[in-house]
Order: structure tokens, then sequence, then C-alpha cells
């Protein structure tokens, strides 16, 4: 990330509007206040309107290289955001500050008109945006090669489906060389030979130096892209900071809590306390303390129903670990202590590589773990995971975490579709950068010291046959 002046430099940034119940009101606010003023009565005027703030006291920076994420949930106000840095909207309070050629990739294809063919759009559009005509020669052939819609640039644009033409308007602004980009969920145009052209475009942007805007609501996007990101809610700023950790927060503050929440706290008080003080893990192994991380300094997201005490990483052996051969197992220890009841716990893990993709997600839920339908507050919850690093080379960040379900949801798992289960699980504790582990070669006893190429190894077969090529 450059060190230079920022590009965005935004400071206690509002915007209001005003809420008009009929459009006789608006018309009366506009005159009502004048006549008021005229005969000396503007202390008493009566107000038409009701205010509404999309944003308040919004403040950040963006430097040249960086990519900022913008999450929120629908009405939280990226999109009021984005159209004032992009100059389409004017804010009430505050002082905005942008410097250099902006691509707002918001309304894909907006200024193109239905009767021009794609070619005569692209140099239209690229005018509109403010490049010379020797800038758009010189980009004509690549924004085309990327659009990728054959013939069909010289026919008119109506003619084409929603597929071509969100290619073109998105080929078009991806290729302005702008040193501020905007990108307002655009990434998921297309098809998915398309979508990958897109991100890969993306990691052009960013290694060009231009400072990028990312708005999605696809958090793996977040995560994946960002160095920052700002979680927007109801106007207001309610983090600014490491994207995955934005990340996690978004799916905190967000979550449906309230049912789940009055169904442990009655259960539970019905349930046998059977979890004794000092009862002893029923592992046939447990590492040592000192192989253990105190997650008390650790960045820990929750409710408040629990929070994590320690964590370790471990070989088969039990001894703390770090690095590891490919196809090793890794052990995974991590303990919870309940503040309040909960439902049936679910643990796991997520590992993500260098580029922020998450390469493996798993825990109780995709275990079926047994476990108790309800926890008391005051237990303290084991967990011990194994993984084989069945993994490219290179190093993994690894997170972890606690949420709950209710026990009806998880006995019926077998019967329902994710979106229904994935809906009913709280996030209770989440440690968003627990840590790092290193995959490497391993020792050659037979085979090669690689198992295989790509992010991961996929289980599968592979046979050969022979016979003679005949040429009778």
């Amino acid at each position: 990330m450059s060190s230079s002046e920022p590009v965005i430099d935004v400071r206690g940034l509002g915007k209001r509007y005003d809420i008009y119940d009929n459009p006789r009101d608006r018309l009366k606010q506009l005159i009502v206040p004048k006549l008021a003023s005229l005969i000396g009565r503007s202390r008493s005027t009566p107000s038409y309107h009701r205010e509404f703030w999309a944003l308040q006291d919004i403040s950040f920076q963006v430097r040249p290289g960086e990519t900022l994420g913008i999450i929120g949930r629908n009405g939280g106000g990226k999109s009021t955001l984005l159209q004032i840095l992009a100059g389409t909207l004017a804010p009430t309070l505050g002082d905005v500050t942008v410097k250099g050629r902006v691509a707002a990739l918001l309304e894909l294809g907006s200024g193109f008109n239905p009767d021009f063919t794609g070619r005569e759009n692209v140099l239209l559009n690229a005018r509109i945006l403010g490049l010379s005509r020797e800038q758009i020669e010189a980009s004509y052939d690549e924004i085309v090669a990327f659009a990728d819609i054959g013939d069909f640039i010289d026919q008119p644009v109506k003619t084409y489906s929603s597929g071509m033409f969100v290619r073109l308007a998105f080929a078009v602004q991806a290729h302005i060389n702008a040193s501020i980009v905007i990108i307002d969920e655009a990434l998921a145009v297309g098809d998915v030979f398309f979508r990958q052209k897109c991100y890969a475009r993306l990691e052009e942007i960013r290694a060009s130096g231009a400072a990028v805007l990312l708005v999605s609501h696809a958090m793996t996007d977040i995560e994946q892209f960002c160095d920052r990101a700002i979680l927007l809610d109801h106007g207001k700023m309610n983090f600014i900071g490491d994207a995955t950790e934005a990340a996690k927060r978004y799916y905190q503050l967000h979550q449906e809590r309230a049912l789940i929440a009055e169904k442990s706290d009655v259960e539970a008080d019905k349930r046998p306390q059977d979890f004794g003080a000092g009862q002893t893990s029923n592992f046939d192994h447990w590492p040592d303390d000192e192989n253990f991380i105190d997650a008390s300094n650790q960045i820990q997201i929750g409710n408040g129903w629990a929070k994590c005490l320690r964590y370790a990483v471990c070989d088969t052996r039990g001894k703390r670990c770090a690095s590891f051969a490919q196809g090793d197992e890794a052990v995974f220890y991590s303990e919870f202590i309940t503040l309040k009841p909960i439902s049936v716990p679910l643990a796991g893990i997520v590992l993500q590589n260098e580029r922020g993709i998450n390469v493996h997600g798993k825990g109780s839920l995709e275990h079926y773990a047994e476990t108790p339908d309800h926890i008391p507050a005051g237990v303290i919850i084991q967990c011990r995971q194994t993984v084989e690093l069945k993994l490219e080379l290179g190093e993994y960040t690894f997170e972890l975490g606690l949420a709950t379900i209710d026990g009806d949801t998880y006995r019926d798992m077998s019967g329902l579709n994710h979106e229904r289960i994935f809906s009913r699980i709280v996030r209770v504790c989440h440690l968003p950068r627990a840590g790092i582990i290193a995959v490497g070669w391993r020792p050659v006893h037979h085979g090669t010291a690689l198992t295989h190429h790509g992010i991961a190894d996929l289980p599968g077969t592979f046979e050969y046959a022979f016979k003679t090529n005949s040429t009778d």
C-alpha cells in the first residue's frame, strides 16, 4: 500500500433527505416559510416534512493502491456514499475530497444509447468518462476483446441480450485507466467465464496502483480483495478496519438471534445440570498447557454468550506445530466458556490462502458431531478437530469460532436445505485471524514430494488401459 497522499478524504460526511407524505406538503414547505418570514412569524413556522439521514458522521481516507470494502445491509447507506464519491450526489454536511479520474461501475450501461451500435456506445461512453480521442483509440481494441461479443459490436445495443449488454458496459468502465475505481456488485455479472475475467481485471487494476472501492454482499469477495472495510449500519459507521474482521462483524450484527436466545434460556434451565465442576476431558489425549495460545488478547467478535479461552495447533503427537508437510494431519484444539445458556454448540475452523480465498471450512455441523442439545452457562466446551492438509504449498491463516443452533434443526438437518439450516445459526464467538500455518514439501518415501497441483487435493482415481493399435 502506498504511503502517498490520500486520493479520497472524507470528513464528517452526512446526507439528509426530506421526506414528504404528499406532493402538496412539498409545495407548502417551499412557500409557507417565506410567507412567515415576510410577516415576521418565522419562529413558529410549521414543518411539512420529516428528516431522514441516509449517512451520518462518515470519515475515512483511501490511499493509492488500497482496496477498501464497503459492506452493510440494504438501506445501510452504501449506494448513497458511492454516489457522493462519484460526484453524482451532493452531501448535506462534511467535506469530500476526491483526486484523480474516477471510474464508477455503479449502474452498468448508464449513458448507453439503445439505438447506437456497441462500437458507437464505446466511443461515446469513453468520451463522457473524460478520455481523449487518442486514449480511446489506444484502449478500443482491448475493450472490444474483453467484452467478447463478436460481430454484435456493430449492432444496435437494443438487440443485445442482457449478458452482452453488461459485458460491454463493464469492459468500458474497467479499461479507462482511472486512479479511483468504484465497483458496486459489478463483479457478479455474466457467466462464470466472464466473471473470471472480471476478477482477473480487478487484480490488474489493484496492481496498477489504483485505489479501489468495492461494494459487495459477498463477504468472500470482501475478504479476498480488500485491505480494509467499512461496515455501515443505518447510515453510520459501525466499524472500519481489517476486511476479515469487518466481514465477521457484518454477520454478527445482522444475525437473527432473539428466537434462539429465548429458546436456549428456557430449555437450558429445564435441563439437568450434569456438567460437574472440574470434570476432565473425555479425549484420549489433550495437549499440555504450554502448547496453547491464550485467547484473551485476541480479537473476538461475539454476542456475549461465550468467549474463547485458548487454542492450539498441534501435530499428531500433541506438540504445538505451525509447519506441516503436504498431506500431514493438523489437530486444532480450542476451549470456549459459555457466559449464557446456548443450544446445540457448533464449532469449527476456516483456512484461507494468501489470496484470502477460503480453501477449507468445516466443523461439528458438517461432521454431525455428537453433542448435548443444551449447554448451561459456565461450561467449558473443549473442541478437537483434525484436518488432513491436502493443500497446495504455502501459508494459510486460520480462524475459529463457536456458534449455536436449536436442537430441532440440528436433529432434522437431513430433511432441510442449506438456506434453512444456516438461517438458524447464531454466531456466538469468532476469532477472525487466530494464526498461521505453513504447508511445505513432504518427505519422499514413495511417489513424488508433491501430491497434487492446485488449491486442494480432491479424492478420485486414475487407471490405465493399453491395447495394440491395429492397422489392418
